[in-house]
């Protein structure tokens, strides 16, 4: 029992000092949450009184901003209103103007139709007097106002004509002697510096055989090497009679050349049999494409025209196998470079331009017997094709008058093209095409009022035509003669040009007995 109480009395003081603790510490909680509580309430005031505070301040400041475009709008409102009271001022004085002039143009239009019906009164009265005049004149005269209007009018436009005839006549001397003389010394000085060969046309070659035993063995057994040769070659071999030759003939003078070596090699070799006749005409094609290159090279080189296509430089190796009239189109197509360049030199033209269309103004005559179209067409897709500039297409196009010119080098290069033609022995036309130019160039001339004969001369480059005095004056045959050119002109095709010439001569003739 003695050792029990102090345990107990122990345990009661702890139990004790532990319900003491937690009241004290409860006290000092809640003691801290009042505060808190306290000074959270007063910072709520606060917030409550700034945000009033401010809300009143930015309602003070809209209600400033509002007055003020208030006032700005009044403003501009009154400027606006005062504006438009002054352009309605303004209307209606315009509109008071309007009416006095519209009062006065009335009262003159009024005046107007006053005066209107007294001018047709006096016109009246007028015409009244210029019938009569004109009926006394008639019966004076013996002749109706239409026919003296007939008389009058035939022979002003007499005189007008003879007017016409002597000015024309003085235009064209004193245009002939400036322009005549300074074109003769350009293109004579183009052809002096410049030469080209030209050949006869044909479509046959001969070749020469060492003997006539040689044609034996060109025909071969029962003709298979002849057979063989014309298959390959696309060439007819014509063996007859003349000593010592044999003649291929075909329009292709390509194929003709490559006939030509081909049968010179086997008849050099000897050895003529169907598989070395096409083997000789292998090689005879390679060689001659070789040729044709080697001419295409030759010819840039001679017209210095230097970036052409490799293609077109073939091309323009195949024209050395190509005539037209007689004339080598290679070597006419050198020479119109060549004049073409001169000229363009002496004019101040583009010198390079107009020898490159030059050279090219005539490729399509290498592959036109190969495509549909004319030359011209034909050259122009190759042109393109081949990527040459739009300048030298245009310059080639026109040298047969199918497009208009629009450069001075194209008007060159045809000019060129007509003076490479046109010399004498460059080109040989058939009889028949001759004679049918004379025939018309006569029948032209004959339709003509007043011409009594007329005469062709000088192979077609002149026509001399004789005039009946009577009906053709001196002054008229000038007229006549424009008249004459421009017609031959339209309706004939000839290389050069064709001289003019009217004669008109009065005779008397009495006879002394």
């Amino acid at each position: 029992m003695d050792v029990i109480e102090p345990i107990l009395v122990g345990i009661i003081a702890i139990v004790v000092g532990v319900g003491v603790g937690y009241f004290v510490r409860k006290n000092i909680s809640e003691a801290k949450i009042g505060d808190a509580e306290k000074r959270a309430a007063e910072i709520i005031d606060k917030a409550k009184r700034d945000s009033e505070t401010e809300h009143k301040e930015r309602l003070l400041e809209a209600k400033e901003e509002i007055h003020k475009l208030r006032t700005d709008a009044e403003k501009e409102n009154k400027s606006r209103r005062n504006e438009l009271q002054k352009f309605e001022n303004r209307l209606v004085q315009k509109e008071e103007a309007l009416d006095k002039k519209l009062q006065n143009l009335e009262s003159k239009e009024s005046n107007l139709n006053e005066k209107l019906k007294v001018v047709q009164r006096k016109e009246e009265d007028v015409e009244t007097i210029k019938n009569q005049q004109l009926e006394k004149l008639e019966s004076i005269s013996g002749i109706t106002s239409d026919e003296a209007k007939e008389i009058i009018l035939s022979k002003a436009e007499r005189d007008v004509r003879r007017e016409m005839s002597i000015m024309i006549k003085e235009i064209e001397t004193q245009a002939k002697d400036e322009a005549e003389k300074k074109s003769r010394e350009i293109i004579g000085y183009a052809i002096q510096k410049c030469a080209a060969d030209h050949v006869a046309e044909t479509t046959v070659t001969v070749v020469n055989l060492p003997n006539d035993e040689m044609k034996g063995r060109i025909i071969g057994r029962e003709g298979r090497n002849i057979r063989t040769l014309e298959t390959a070659t696309g060439i007819d071999l014509i063996i007859d009679d003349t000593p010592e030759a044999v003649i291929l003939s075909g329009f292709d003078p390509i194929r003709r050349e490559v006939a030509r070596i081909a049968l010179e090699k086997l008849i050099a070799d000897g050895r003529i049999h169907p598989a070395r006749i096409e083997e000789m005409v292998e090689k005879a094609r390679k060689e001659v494409d070789n040729i044709i290159k080697e001419y295409g090279e030759q010819a840039t080189f001679e017209t210095a025209v230097h970036g052409l296509h490799p293609e077109l430089v073939r091309l323009l190796g195949r024209l050395n196998y190509r005539t037209s009239y007689g004339q080598n189109v290679l070597k006419h197509s050198i020479e119109v470079a060549h004049i073409a360049g001169i000229m363009a030199a002496e004019i101040g033209a583009d010198v390079k331009l107009a020898k490159r269309a030059g050279l090219l103004h005539d490729i399509g005559k290498a592959v036109d017997h190969e495509m549909e179209g004319t030359h011209v067409e034909i050259g122009m897709d190759l042109l393109r094709r081949y990527r040459e500039s739009k300048e030298v297409i245009h310059a080639m196009s026109t040298h047969h008058g199918d497009y208009e010119p629009q450069t001075i080098e194209a008007v060159l290069v045809t000019a060129a093209d007509a003076i490479s033609a046109a010399r004498p022995g460059a080109r040989r036309e058939t009889l028949e095409a001759y004679i049918k130019r004379l025939e018309k160039l006569e029948e032209i001339a004959n339709s003509y009022e007043g011409v009594e004969k007329s005469f062709a001369i000088q192979a077609g480059r002149e026509i001399r035509i004789m005039v009946k005095p009577e009906n053709v004056t001196d002054e008229g045959i000038h007229l006549l003669a424009r008249e004459m050119t421009k017609r031959i002109e339209d309706e004939l095709e000839y290389p050069g040009q064709i001289k003019v010439s009217i004669i008109r001569e009065t005779r008397a003739i009495e006879y002394a007995k």
